[in-house]
């Protein structure tokens, strides 16, 4: 220790006010720990990436773009003519009273959980929970932690031969702040984030690229779903090019060397969404002779624990870079810190993208499900087979389960369509409980609603379709019933 260096004790220490962060810091201090929560920002930075600059903004513009696109949809069904010019102007002053709100939400509810939320830049400076906190407004504090939380998020990755220039060449942050609608755009990225952004400035009237280095959209999902997904969105006026890898940038075109040689995209505006780097580079890992893996993630087990006193969860622990993810995580990380017998060891965390139409997945896919050693079958039930989904305009995704042929408990489900993201919540919860094909076909869901779909597919796999073709009854004479 430094000479003259007064170190000041914490009993539980959470490092970024994210969904992971946050919800940690509160489920401690209902715990009855005393938490000191240190976010770069401070209480601006509640919230996190989430809130701030990613899922809630993403989902706001999402919003705006499929009312908008709707509008020459319903003109055909009676519908009043086109919505007129999309002011982003508007859209972003209301946008930030929205992040405002949810911000503002968040520092209350720390506050009265007792919650300390402090403003600065967190490094470990010693092996015996030691750390140093940093901000150019006030002197450095030394901390002497008893426990301590990572929650410390991710960032856009930066492609070495397109990097942003906050202008042109932008992340899906700077996308998201846009105040005037650009002409023309290529996505780099055709995972969620690439997707999402594209559809939604495509809708308000951009002339979209997505450029995928891959041979589908939405690479780590069913190739069926990608499939799916592409057609739907050429119909948008969107161009999807796959098995394509972005060269370079001459400032006003966009060089893609593409599965027909290559190209030079004349757009105005270039989206950076390859995926995100975990925040692990700079917390001064060294001092706890801890090191980030390959992917820049933490190695934890099921009680989240670095060392005997350091959680890790969110982005920077293994698993998907879920907001719901890591808050189930911050949960279990007080608690284990706390000194209870808790494990994070969920059957399913469900994955949505937020396209058009929307896909959400949970639980095992077949492949997934064969390879776990289960007898596995799917069901299926159409979309368009569904009367709410018909109300509404639309007929195009499935509702697919998959199940163990031999007990009929349900192992996963992927649902693609309208309101998809909402839809998945019913299977996942059939996951969690190791729930059968009979108890979601005995559950008796209102009509009409798109909720429907659950109990059509169970129906499906035990071989008694309602409201798709299915196999004869046999009667007991051998004939057809």
């Amino acid at each position: 220790m430094v000479v003259g260096e007064m170190p000041e004790g914490v009993d539980l220490l959470v490092v970024g006010g994210g969904p992971g962060g946050y919800v940690a810091a509160i489920a401690a201090a209902q715990l009855g720990r005393n938490v000191v929560l240190v976010d770069a920002d401070g209480e601006d930075g509640l919230g996190g990436i989430c809130v701030r600059v990613g899922c809630i903004p993403s989902k706001a513009l999402i919003e705006l773009a499929s009312h908008v696109h709707s509008q020459s949809a319903w003109h055909g069904r009676g519908g009043p003519a086109g919505a007129g010019t999309v002011d982003l102007v508007k859209f972003q002053d209301w946008k930030r009273d929205v992040v405002g709100g949810l911000n503002g939400g968040v520092r209350g509810l720390l506050k009265r959980a007792g919650v300390d939320v402090r403003r600065g830049w967190f490094r470990f400076t010693r092996p015996d929970q030691g750390a140093l906190v940093t901000d150019p407004d006030r002197p450095p504090t030394h901390l002497q932690f008893k426990s301590c939380i990572i929650a410390t998020g991710s960032r856009p990755v930066e492609l070495e031969h397109l990097p942003f220039d906050g202008v042109r060449i932008v992340s899906s942050t700077e996308t998201l702040e846009l105040s005037e609608l650009p002409k023309s755009v290529a996505v780099v990225g055709g995972g969620y984030i690439g997707l999402e952004l594209g559809t939604a400035l495509a809708k308000l009237g951009s002339a979209v690229t997505i450029v995928e280095a891959l041979d589908t959209l939405l690479p780590t999902m069913d190739a069926k779903i990608g499939t799916l997904i592409a057609e739907h969105v050429k119909e948008l006026g969107v161009e999807v090019l796959t098995n394509a890898k972005v060269t370079g940038d001459t400032g006003t075109h966009l060089q893609v060397d593409g599965s027909n040689g290559p190209v030079e995209l004349d757009v105005e505006l270039v989206v950076v969404a390859v995926g995100r780097v975990p925040n692990t580079d700079d917390l001064g890992l060294e001092a706890l002779d801890v090191a980030p893996g390959p992917d820049g993630r933490l190695r934890v087990g099921t009680d989240l624990l670095v060392t005997p006193r350091v959680a890790a969860i969110g982005d920077i622990a293994p698993g998907p870079s879920l907001a719901h993810k890591a808050s189930a995580e911050g949960h279990v990380a007080a608690a284990v810190l706390s000194g209870h017998s808790e494990l994070f060891d969920p059957a399913t965390i469900a994955a949505v993208v937020f396209s058009d139409p929307e896909v959400a997945q949970a639980g095992l896919t077949a492949v997934g499900a064969e390879e776990a050693g289960h007898p596995a079958a799917r069901a299926t039930f159409p979309i368009s087979a569904s009367g709410r989904a018909r109300t509404m305009g639309e007929s195009t995704g499935f509702v697919e389960y998959v199940y163990d042929q031999s007990t009929g408990v349900v192992l996963g489900a992927t649902v693609v369509g309208p309101h998809a993201s909402e839809l998945i919540a019913e299977a996942a919860l059939a996951i969690e409980m190791a729930a059968h094909l009979d108890d979601l076909a005995g559950t008796i869901h209102a009509h009409p609603t798109m909720a429907e779909i659950h109990h059509e597919a169970a129906l499906v796999a035990l071989g008694r379709p309602l409201h798709i073709p299915g196999p004869k009854r046999r009667g007991s004479d051998g004939g057809a019933a």
